[in-house]
């Protein structure tokens, strides 16, 4: 107990003492001339692209992602979805794409057609109102469980089968930018 009331008078001198300030004592004020040095600006380099147009599709590097059971797109993947409207607008020689949406076969067949239909023209709806696309250059369709790509029987097939994909179905490669 003795210890501590002596400990605290010297923590109070040694607080006290932060607190006072220094003086300047120079004769003159300093001068300073010149500019500051000028902000370096440091430009990112463009984001890859999430997808890439090939000769037949329009391969995607994600999957569109939608609520559980809804038609409605994640923002997740809005970035996605903007990506491939660009891609859309910088190469006028792809005349149509076909949206397709696909379903694993988990649940009620005749709903993941309902829903894998939705789904693509949602995702559709997407790239015309905010992307830009002209509608006449674009079709949605679902297709359920109807063309699986990988096994059912798998969680990892039912994933790879839960799916939109972008079908290039007409092209006019006279219309490409030069």
């Amino acid at each position: 107990m003795k210890q501590i009331a002596l400990t605290l008078p010297v923590l109070a001198v040694l607080a006290a003492g932060c607190y006072t300030t220094v003086p300047f004592e120079g004769g003159t004020p300093i001068a300073i001339q010149g500019e500051a040095p000028a902000k370096k600006i440091v430009k990112k380099p463009p984001a890859a692209l999430k997808a890439v147009l090939t000769d037949k599709k329009i391969e995607i590097k994600e999957m569109v992602q939608f609520d559980l059971n809804s038609p409605t797109i994640k923002p997740e993947s809005f970035q996605l979805l903007d990506d491939i409207a660009k891609i859309m607008k910088d190469h006028p020689e792809v005349k149509k794409v076909a949206i397709e949406g696909h379903a694993s076969a988990d649940g009620d067949d005749n709903q993941n057609l309902v829903l894998s239909d939705a789904r693509a023209k949602s995702v559709m709806a997407y790239l015309v109102g905010k992307g830009g696309v002209d509608a006449k250059r674009l079709t949605a369709e679902g297709f359920g469980e109807k063309k699986p790509i990988a096994d059912n029987n798998t969680e990892e097939g039912r994933i790879k089968n839960r799916r939109v994909e972008f079908n290039v179905v007409e092209r006019d490669n006279s219309a490409a930018k030069k």
